[in-house]
């Protein structure tokens, strides 16, 4: 990780935060409050490099709603920030404390409240487990199909409030579309609810999803309503070589424009699949610059990988290898799994962009960070959503160099210039935080800036809730 050094509180400080504890410990459990500096400095930053990262006064980890409107009271009245974290998986910086902040850590609260099969819903507290929710629904017949890649330790909660996504939003969409309804503590303490648990609903502005993908800065999320969908049948898997990047992106779009719908269509770039072979012997050809992976949960899948595999063969595919079954496909799968384990045994640190393109411009993308890896110097992997264009391009650096960080950073913003330029988003799924400040302000302009400083105000005037991250 890159991030500023947590310098220890002053005296002053050390009396303010005495006074902010005794006030906590008034309405929560001494076991809820952590106050060594040990303990809660593990608690500054999530997964993100050249982040800062403050120190923070307290680690409050409640059980209950009404402890969290505590907390939110407590911090309104002394005018303490807060700043709300999950399982810090995060890519962004937008879970980093900042000096003599609240971490109000919301894992504790991981009750799978309701699983209702005729409404098609999961009702749930924030810090319950990504998996173990999916888990959960997948016993009564249903599927929760927002899938980050750290599903296994990423919370729902985080997920909401980055708007995740994950391997099968080609086919299944992002968080957002998943989030009926929501009750949220505001930033004075008061609990407001949002949305609806109907399969349909428009009444007024919609509220939830204002606080999808708002990074906690306006309201921390205590329960969440969400939609479930029938568990599909199991997805079979096909893998394509090819012998250029630009080959690969031109199936990605005869796949798309011939209406095909997968459940996952991934592309590893030529340094990625090396980077796997490195770290996995898994025998990859060493001629292959780049793999397309596309898997169908239909009930005939074996017909949609064959007609997939006509498509990457017309676009110059050299090997199409569709698997027989389950088992097959999850081998198959398992090269992309590794990518970004891979991609950080290179040179032991990486820095994961999060650029979306449309995809008839994903070639463009690829090609742009190949002559920016070069211009560079540096080893730079993508991976990528290939489906909708979300690329993961890697840049992979030794964090003792300072030449080589420095370089690390500006290739990382070139690539972010890119995606803009191409006609994209700075990020499709790991959201702004801390790292993507300086380019949402590029992105949307000036009067978008005023616009969603104003919501920021109107929900909290006081700026106490996660401050300095998005703007």
């Amino acid at each position: 990780m890159i991030m500023s050094r947590i310098e220890a509180p002053s005296s002053e400080d050390t009396a303010a935060t005495g006074d902010l504890v005794d006030l906590l410990l008034s309405g929560l459990p001494a076991e809820a409050v952590l106050t060594d500096p040990d303990v809660t400095a593990s608690y500054a930053n999530d997964m993100a490099s050249f982040c800062p990262a403050g120190a923070p006064a307290v680690v409050v980890l409640p059980r209950t709603t009404e402890q969290v409107q505590h907390v939110m009271r407590t911090a309104t009245a002394l005018r303490v920030p807060v700043v709300p974290q999950g399982a810090r998986t995060g890519l962004s910086g937008a879970a980093n404390a900042s000096d003599g902040c609240i971490v109000l850590s919301l894992t504790k609260m991981d009750r799978i409240l309701e699983i209702n099969p005729v409404d098609r819903i999961a009702v749930c507290e924030p810090g319950v487990v990504n998996a173990a929710l999916s888990r959960a629904v997948g016993e009564h017949g249903l599927y929760y199909p927002p899938d980050p890649s750290s599903w296994e330790m990423c919370t729902i909660g985080g997920n909401i409030g980055t708007a995740s996504g994950g391997l099968c939003c080609v086919k299944y969409g992002v968080t957002a579309e998943y989030v009926l309804g929501l009750d949220v503590v505001l930033a004075d303490g008061r609990l407001m609810s949002t949305g609806r648990r109907t399969a349909k609903g428009v009444a007024g502005y919609d509220l939830t999803r204002l606080f999808v993908g708002s990074e906690g800065s306006l309201g921390i999320v205590v329960r969440a309503v969400l939609g479930l969908r029938p568990k599909p049948p199991e997805q079979l898997v096909l893998a394509a070589e090819f012998a250029s990047a630009a080959a690969a992106c031109d199936a990605v779009c005869r796949i798309m424009e011939g209406g095909h719908v997968p459940s996952l269509l991934e592309l590893m770039d030529r340094t990625t699949v090396k980077a796997v072979n490195d770290m996995a012997q898994m025998g990859l050809p060493e001629s292959t610059e780049a793999l397309l992976l596309a898997a169908f949960d239909t009930t005939a899948p074996a017909a949609d990988l064959a007609a997939v595999g006509a498509l990457c063969e017309a676009a110059g595919a050299t090997q199409v290898v569709p698997a027989d079954d389950v088992t097959e496909s999850e081998l198959l799968l398992q090269a992309r799994r590794l990518s970004l384990t891979a991609l950080e045994a290179v040179k032991g640190v990486t820095m994961i962009d999060d650029v979306c393109v449309p995809r008839s411009r994903l070639a463009e993308m690829l090609e742009g960070v190949d002559r920016i890896a070069g211009k560079y110097q540096l080893t730079i992997g993508v991976v990528a959503h290939a489906g909708d264009g979300n690329t993961h391009p890697t840049v992979c650096f030794d964090p003792a160099d300072a030449d080589e960080s420095r370089r690390a950073r500006e290739s990382f913003d070139e690539i972010m210039a890119l995606g803009l330029d191409l006609g994209g988003t700075i990020t499709g799924e790991h959201g702004v935080g801390v790292l993507k400040k300086e380019w949402l302000a590029r992105e949307i302009g000036p009067v978008g800036m005023e616009m969603q400083r104003a919501v920021k105000q109107a929900f909290d005037p006081l700026n106490i809730l996660n401050p300095g991250k998005l703007f």
